[in-house]
């Protein structure tokens, strides 16, 4: 026998109802589980398709620039006059800011955009500026860039020294510092009254100051200047005592919490009247232009030293600083007191303590190196 020859054909079993029954039941399951199956995956193809646009959603959010997206700008090129300042220090969002606020431009994010393109916005200065409601953006960044204002606004704060009050001018209003140094060496130029012997520094009075276009530097200063005089007149100080007065203003301005400027002022005039050095730090500090914390005990003590307060009786050759009206009107009118020393033996209150005792004043010492010491 070999395999040449089939086997004969195998008769079939003929089902019964019953398992045909059953048959028919099984392809009916098959069938609902298919299906099932299929829903389940259809449900899940758009929940992962629901999941993948959202998760691109954010990341494509979170990679995308706010730049990218168009800002709200006008057309221009403008309608209405409008006056808007510029303050010293402002960033291109804080102008942008002032410039919506005005109606200027129509929106602080197309401003902005337009000062980051525009390499002359970062020389835009402070001071009032004429421009147009409804400006295209980049127009009004060109416009400040001019800078040509109508007026700056400079203040000088009270204590300043001259120097510091001739950065100030330079940095905020277009009058250069070499102007500024030429004016403060011709003192015929600003108006500089004799007593003051050719020296600025106490003259200089702190306070806000319009600047026009143009302004130069002698009449800037010469406008400081003639504040003082004005101040010191109507305080009803004498030209030949305008010079100490000043001078111990200033160490007022320097030396005393804003509540005992009067006191102070007393202690200075006890010294003077006792013909004992003033011994005051912010003297030699403003003599050798560094704090006081910085100062050696032989430099306190050098003779050669004009300012050098430990030393040399009577007032130091000139004022330190500029004083305010405040400090002025306490030396024109100290209150009445035997003080001859002062510790103020809590800084952040500024608790300030006055005796005639040397004794008590070594004790005010020791409270306020308690006090230090417990500020860690």
């Amino acid at each position: 026998m070999t395999d040449l020859f089939e086997p004969p054909a195998l008769q079939q079993p003929v089902p019964s109802r019953r398992s045909a029954a059953r048959q028919r039941a099984a392809a009916k399951r098959r069938r609902r589980r298919r299906r099932r199956t299929t829903l389940v995956v259809l449900v899940c193809l758009v929940v992962v398709a629901g999941v993948g646009y959202l998760t691109w959603g954010n990341v494509s959010g979170l990679l995308s620039s706010p730049f990218e997206r168009e800002a709200e700008d006008y057309a221009g090129p403008g309608n209405q006059a409008v006056e808007v300042e510029i303050p010293a220090g402002a960033t291109g969002t804080e102008m942008g800011q002032v410039l919506h606020d005005a109606g200027v431009v129509a929106s602080v994010e197309a401003f902005r955009q337009a000062f980051s393109e525009n390499p002359q916005a970062s020389g835009i200065q402070p001071g009032v500026y004429q421009l147009l409601t409804e400006m295209k953006a980049s127009d009004a960044v060109a416009a400040l860039a001019k800078n040509e204002k109508l007026e700056t606004k400079v203040t000088i704060p009270e204590g300043f020294t001259a120097e510091q009050v001739l950065e100030r001018i330079a940095s905020v209003t277009t009058i250069s510092r070499a102007d500024l140094d030429a004016a403060v060496a011709d003192p015929a130029s600003i108006g500089l009254p004799a007593e003051a012997d050719g020296t600025v520094e106490g003259w200089l009075s702190p306070a806000t100051y319009t600047v026009q276009p143009d302004d130069t530097a002698q009449t800037l200063l010469g406008q400081m200047v003639e504040r003082t005089v004005a101040e010191l007149d109507e305080l009803g100080v004498a030209p030949e005592d305008r010079h100490d007065v000043l001078t111990e203003a200033s160490i007022v301005e320097r030396e005393a919490p804003d509540d005992y400027r009067g006191e102070v002022a007393r202690v200075i005039q006890n010294r003077l009247d006792r013909g004992e050095p003033l011994g005051m730090d912010a003297i030699d500090a403003y003599g050798l232009g560094k704090p006081a914390s910085e100062i050696t005990r032989s430099e306190f003590n050098d003779e050669n030293l004009p300012y050098a307060s430990r030393v040399h009786q009577g007032l130091p050759p000139t004022p330190i600083g500029n004083p305010g009206r405040p400090s002025v009107e306490a030396v024109v009118d100290p209150p009445e007191g035997d003080w001859l020393w002062y510790v103020t033996v809590n800084l952040d209150t500024g608790e300030t303590k006055f005796t005639d005792s040397y004794d008590e004043f070594q004790q005010f010492k020791q409270e306020y190196q308690a006090w230090e010491a417990s500020q860690g």
